[in-house]
């Protein structure tokens, strides 16, 4: 991304916001939504993903549609004529989608939207979700780099964030608009699909037995709330969106009740296969947290996007910790309510 831009959004000239999302079938997409369609400066919303908001939306328009159909994206978003796209369309490997099936999404979907709203008249800025991957945990890297760090990603998912920010940079500069990065902790939340919350919540959870080094998290709607204020703030460049305080993976397990197994070396592996097994599979850029850790600078968000998170990593992880099971019901349960 280049220097510093300066445009006015509509919202400051009392016209109306045109909004695209995508990622809208995804948790943050939908809330994303919900958050818009309650701002009166918002004219309409239009969302796109593979799979459908699991929410009601009021006047947001869904299109299903695979970010790698190229043709149908362009067209969506050509018809659309956007004057903000708001792009939650970068999938984590093994959230809801398989790694391979994450990079392609994420490289296609950034290819195919940014590119078609660079040309649109209408765009006036773009909104970016990236994730502090993008620094990497290399050998002398940053502990809690912010904004001013080079990104130097070492896993696909870092690799893939960067591809998303590079492209929406060409796309601003294209259309000469503003882009944002927000680059987010770990996002979770109650039921949120995030392969380390399912990590965590094993009876038994691995984790490092020689560097068992904190990470940060943000809560699903602290990164929702930091999303929309950047659709009217404006900001050009990257801004790390971090929730206060850290945590080390047995710290993390011990709150939710469960039991930290340390481990080193090639029982990674074995590890790796067993919580796969059980329905965790533990992608690269998980597996480099529970070992090297994770954190970042924050403080730029409350300077340029006016928002600050709401909940600290550990409240989000007692947050991860009091999602509910399934409480099965048998008939004669029922039959009771019912009589």
């Amino acid at each position: 991304m280049t220097g510093e831009r300066v445009t006015g959004l509509r919202a400051t000239t009392g016209a109306g916001v045109r909004a695209l999302v995508t990622g809208l079938g995804g948790e943050l997409g939908t809330r994303v939504a919900l958050l818009l369609e309650a701002r009166p400066e918002v004219e309409a919303v239009s969302g796109l993903d593979i799979e459908p908001p699991r929410r009601y939306l009021e006047r947001t328009d869904f299109h299903r549609v695979d970010p790698r159909d190229r043709a149908r994206n362009v067209a969506i978003v050509r018809e659309f004529e956007p004057t903000v796209v708001v792009h939650v369309g970068t999938y984590e490997p093994n959230a809801r989608c398989s790694p391979k099936a994450a990079v392609e999404r994420t490289e296609a979907g950034a290819i195919g939207v940014l590119g078609a709203a660079a040309e649109c008249p209408s765009l006036e800025r773009i909104v970016l979700r990236s994730g502090i991957e993008v620094y990497g945990r290399g050998r002398g890297a940053a502990t809690r780099p912010d904004e001013s760090v080079p990104p130097e990603p070492t896993t696909p998912f870092g690799h893939s964030l960067l591809h998303a920010e590079r492209v929406a940079g060409v796309a601003g500069d294209v259309a000469d608009v503003p882009v944002t990065a927000l680059r987010l902790a770990p996002v979770m939340g109650p039921h949120f699909p995030s392969p380390l919350g399912r990590y965590l919540r094993l009876p038994a959870v691995p984790v490092s037995a020689t560097s068992d080094l904190p990470f940060s998290l943000l809560h699903q709607e602290d990164a929702a709330e930091a999303i929309v204020a950047a659709v009217f703030a404006g900001h050009d460049g990257p801004v790390n969106v971090v929730g206060d305080g850290a945590i080390t993976a047995s710290q993390a397990a011990r709150f939710g009740g469960r039991l930290p197994v340390p481990i080193a070396g090639p029982a990674w592996w074995a590890a790796r296969v067993l919580a796969e097994v059980a329905g965790s599979p533990v992608p690269d850029h998980v597996r480099e947290l529970l070992v090297r850790g994770r954190t970042a600078d924050g403080g730029r968000a409350g300077s340029v996007l006016g928002v600050h998170p709401r909940w600290d990593t550990i409240d989000v992880v007692k947050d991860l910790f009091q999602w509910a099971g399934v409480t099965y019901v048998t008939f004669g349960d029922a039959a009771e309510e019912v009589a």
